[in-house]
């Protein structure tokens, strides 16, 4: 059995260290639903129509959105603006999916 390569053995290091600090509020959500409910509700295309750089000035780590629970609040409030009718465990799964792809909140 050959031992793994020095970098793809940092890479693992890396990424398991990365993934240990996700939030508390967001440890043990549903990652896959949180993906699949931004999916079906067009969350990009919204973002895309309504921001400059095809949507990707919303996510902007050091604008008002500067903890886990202000990122959990705002998809509940887009939740609620646009009836999307999520119950609170989608809201947090897609607030979550935000947090890894874009935030990257630690604590």
């Amino acid at each position: 059995m050959n031992p793994l390569p020095i970098t793809a053995l940092s890479m693992l290091l890396l990424f398991g260290a990365a993934r240990a600090e996700v939030p508390a509020l967001f440890k043990g959500v549903d990652l896959k639903l949180g993906e699949r409910l931004i999916a079906q509700h067009k969350c990009n295309d919204c973002h895309a129509r309504q921001w400059v750089d095809g949507g990707k000035a919303v996510y902007r780590p050091k604008g008002r959105i500067n903890t886990p629970s202000a990122l959990q609040s705002m998809v509940e409030h887009c939740n609620t603006e646009m009836n999307l009718g999520l119950f609170p465990e989608d809201v947090t799964a897609v607030a979550a999916v935000l947090n890894r792809d874009h935030y990257r909140f630690a604590k």
